[in-house]
């Protein structure tokens, strides 16, 4: 009887094996259809998201100068309070400002670096 149970036991473990075999099997095979396709899902998506980001680009810069101006006035309040801003968040806070200001007066020069660089 337990030699009965063992061979039962066995058998089943190893058509379970086989089941996930053949479910990884099928996996891959679907991906090998359904692949090329991303491509072209990502080229509809990054058409859709720029026409909303061009709508928004006046929001998007009045947002950003507004934030910029508000990290300044944390900054001359922090001074007013005896308290040393670091060294680390004036790096960032000046980055941020060169960054925006070129986003700002330079769109078309920063939309042409980046085609280039994601055209190699």
């Amino acid at each position: 009887m337990d030699t009965e149970r063992t061979n039962a036991q066995a058998s089943g473990s190893g058509r379970t094996i086989l089941a996930s075999l053949a479910a990884l099997g099928s996996v891959v095979l679907a991906s090998t259809c359904c692949l090329p396709m991303f491509p072209f899902i990502f080229a509809a998506g990054a058409a859709g998201s720029s026409a909303f980001f061009a709508k928004a680009r006046p929001f998007l810069l009045a947002a950003s100068l507004l934030s910029i101006g508000f990290a300044f006035y944390q900054r001359w309040r922090a001074k007013q309070c005896q308290c040393k801003p670091s060294l680390f968040s004036t790096i960032v806070l000046w980055f941020s400002v060169v960054t925006v200001l070129m986003f700002f007066l330079f769109p078309q020069v920063i939309a042409n670096l980046v085609a280039n660089v994601l055209a190699r």
